[in-house]
């Protein structure tokens, strides 16, 4: 019989081996850098103007789902960003995911909507440092300085793309598919030597919403 308890969970970046290469962050590191892994990532989907798709969700995550453009939002769940008019990127704690999938499925059985786990598809990296908005200007061509604490945004950098959430003035977070992870981190990390890049654990480059979510395993 299949054992999924006898699972170990790897991040799209475990090949790097990020963790047996971080150290603490010096004044010369322009930029630093944690991946925030393994992570549950919970999309939904419904209409906005639905109300028993809307109460159903805040009833899960103990806060209505924003409905601003770009915008993200800390509910007691986890952290929501506001994906399309009609579909949410929930990230979680990982040992919450499935009560977070059962509650939602079993709230919204009569509604029109979609609960899909995609806690496979994804990673994080916080983004820190002196450097790091100049990093982000190399490495795309969205105005990273006009986004403003509170929101997010998906862009493009040289052939892979990510989603951008800023939650405070000191950094940003990094969310990117596991299918481009390799080719995202190369690009990042070769982009970032001339600023120092200094690769350190989640609680030395934190994050106040995303690394909260964070439990080592």
């Amino acid at each position: 019989m299949f054992d999924s308890t006898q699972l170990t969970l790897e991040s799209p970046l475990h090949g790097f081996g990020l963790p047996a290469r971080a150290f603490a962050p010096t004044a010369r590191n322009r930029v630093v850098t944690s991946e925030i892994a393994n992570l549950a990532y919970i999309v939904l989907r419904g209409r906005a103007d639905d109300p028993a798709f809307m109460d159903a969700v805040a009833i899960v995550l103990g806060q209505p789902l924003p409905t601003t453009p770009m915008s993200l939002l800390a509910t007691p769940a986890g952290v929501v960003l506001w994906v399309s008019p009609d579909e949410w990127l929930l990230v979680a704690r990982r040992a919450s995911r499935d009560s977070l999938i059962t509650s939602l499925s079993a709230g919204l059985q009569e509604v029109f909507a979609q609960v899909v786990d995609n806690s496979g598809a994804y990673t994080a990296l916080r983004l820190a440092g002196t450097g790091h908005m100049e990093l982000l200007r190399q490495l795309g061509p969205y105005n990273f300085e006009g986004l403003a604490v509170g929101r997010c945004a998906a862009t493009v950098a040289s052939k892979t793309g990510f989603t951008v959430a800023r939650t405070d003035t000191a950094g940003v977070v990094l969310l990117f598919r596991r299918s481009f992870a390799d080719y995202t981190w190369r690009l990042l990390e070769r982009t970032a030597r001339p600023h120092a890049l200094c690769i350190t654990t989640p609680d030395q480059c934190a994050d106040p919403l995303f690394t909260p979510l964070y439990a080592p395993l």
